[in-house]
């Protein structure tokens, strides 16, 4: 039972800790003078996947490969099928408003270049420099886009500012420095906790790595968007639902396993070529009519797609 409650301990302190770095930093930077639409495209996403990093980084230093790459793949299908589905059960999702097109064929070229990568067997320092890659690809064009539909540089700063929820540019620098030390000390700390102790049940009940990173940590990690989204369906305002999952799994496929080769080589269990990385790429093509046919996501659709999940979540276990 210990280590059930270990890692439950563990979570908690990485969405409080990552919470924490978020509002620190985003403060920190609006303090010092960094423009907000430079604080909203790097510091604001790296800042929300910190505890995701953290888990791999701290993964692929115990050797636990499973638990890296079952993170990244779960929470991306997990993503889509539970954070859509769950929110569209209770209130239907206006994405029809949304235009994700651009962003949605991305996160598509983003995953099929994830997927070749891992048939090479082992994702490396240069396989992660691919990723990388990638990812400054995307983020110079968003900024660049960014910056061209910027009418003037006070009216953008302010529409800017009220687009993140963690910023108050008045905020005292102490208050800042318990943020910045509080996420520093707990992120590392949440994650050995997490990824030792479910290491510990992985051999316990005789489940692999693998499977406890694709459902536990994966599910986990996914809480906060989920009842992000929730919130926001119940009160009738989730119409840019599904660029948030759009732009948080690309993040994922780029960022995440790009940064964690640094520590070290990260091996790809067969499982993962056989079923894992086709589950996720079918899941993020089951949201083509409502990226491009500008298709609301119904009660019914919500459904279908949460029952997916519960299936995929079946056979896994």
């Amino acid at each position: 039972m210990m280590p059930w409650l270990l890692c439950a301990l563990g979570l908690v302190i990485l969405l409080l800790a990552g919470d924490a770095l978020v509002r620190g930093a985003v403060n920190l930077s609006l303090r010092l003078g960094v423009p907000a639409l430079i604080v909203s495209l790097t510091i604001v996403a790296f800042g929300t996947s910190a505890p995701e990093l953290l888990i791999a980084i701290s993964a692929v230093m115990d050797q636990a490969d499973g638990i890296a790459l079952g993170n990244v793949v779960g929470s991306n299908t997990a993503n889509i099928l539970l954070v859509l589905g769950v929110p569209a059960i209770l209130s239907r999702l206006h994405t029809s408003d949304c235009d994700t097109r651009k962003n949605y064929i991305y996160m598509l070229v983003a995953s099929v270049l994830f997927i070749a990568l891992a048939f090479f067997g082992v994702f490396t320092i240069w396989s992660g420099l691919i990723l990388l890659g990638a990812l400054a690809f995307v983020l110079g064009g968003a900024f660049r886009e960014a910056r061209a539909h910027r009418r003037n540089g006070a009216e953008a700063d302010e529409e800017e500012l009220e687009e993140i929820e963690e910023a108050d540019p008045d905020m005292p620098f102490w208050r800042i420095a318990i943020y910045l030390i509080l996420g520093l000390v707990g992120l590392p700390l949440g994650a050995d906790l997490l990824v030792d102790n479910s290491t510990i049940i992985a051999r316990t009940y005789g489940i692999s790595e693998t499977v406890i990173g694709l459902t536990l940590v994966a599910i986990g990690t996914s809480l906060p968007e989920l009842a992000t989204t929730v919130m926001a369906a119940l009160r009738r305002q989730a119409d840019v639902a599904l660029g948030n999952v759009i732009g948080s799994n690309m993040f994922n496929l780029l960022a995440i396993i790009g940064i964690a080769t640094f520590v070290g080589p990260i091996s790809v269990d067969p499982e993962f070529l056989r079923f894992d990385l086709w589950v996720m790429l079918a899941a993020s093509l089951i949201i083509v009519p409502f990226v491009f046919l500008k298709m609301d996501i119904t009660r019914r659709w919500g459904a279908l797609l949460a029952g997916l999940y519960v299936v995929y979540l079946w056979v896994l276990l």
